[in-house]
């Protein structure tokens, strides 16, 4: 599968939030951070915003609740227009419910894990999921460096979708930019996330066909 890029739009200015979604128009998705205070240690915006994005926004957006009881509040965000929902797999109290309500409001149902979650007791569920959300930092600010760590997790992961036979996607999100996306993307990663790399650029759309270019050359 070919790379997807999806801008975190953390980094974005919040003053300007549509004319900077019109900035990564030729993105595949726009990544918004949902951060509640609580599960991470920082606060962004929720559901009446987002709602209001997707109204607005070029391309589809990308949810990811860093939240405390997603099982409550994420299908909301798939009803409010969201083209993927991630929950995390540290909040969810029935992460299978979960995802599969998310399907059903037509959403892609995504997991994550914080950079010291194993994946392993998720392989036997790979089916009821879409993608899978590898935090390359530990999730709740921006501009943070790669943990290179996350690599073998990546692979692993990796390994048990295509040891299952499914088309569920990788995306890691955490300083990713142009030094460390080839690695992210040779270990099996084929959705990035990149925020401050993206929005931080000269020419941000230029950054983003950069960076897609380096994924998909890096899975060759």
């Amino acid at each position: 599968m070919s790379a997807l890029i999806a801008p975190s739009i953390l980094s974005a200015d919040f003053a300007n939030l549509e004319r900077d979604l019109h900035r990564i128009s030729n993105a595949d998705y726009a990544h918004v951070d949902v951060m509640d205070n609580h599960f991470v240690p920082n606060l962004t915006l929720g559901l009446p915003v987002f709602e209001r994005l997707a109204q607005v926004s070029p391309i589809p957006l990308d949810a990811h609740l860093m939240i405390e009881d997603p099982d409550r509040w994420a299908p909301a965000y798939a009803e409010a227009g969201a083209a993927s929902v991630t929950f995390h797999a540290e909040a969810a109290t029935a992460p299978v419910r979960l995802a599969r309500e998310i399907r059903r409001l037509g959403a892609r149902a995504c997991v994550a894990f914080r950079p010291a979650t194993p994946v392993e007791p998720f392989v036997d569920l790979l089916g009821e999921v879409d993608m899978l959300l590898l935090m390359t930092v530990e999730p709740g600010f921006g501009g943070q460096s790669f943990i290179e760590g996350t690599l073998p997790k990546i692979r692993r992961a990796r390994r048990a979708v295509a040891d299952a036979g499914l088309q569920v996607r990788i995306q890691v999100d955490g300083g990713v930019s142009r030094e460390t996306i080839e690695r992210a993307a040779e270990a099996g990663a084929d959705v990035f996330v990149a925020g401050s790399a993206v929005y931080g650029a000269d020419d941000v759309a230029g950054e983003i066909t950069t960076l897609r270019r380096l994924a998909d050359g890096a899975h060759a």
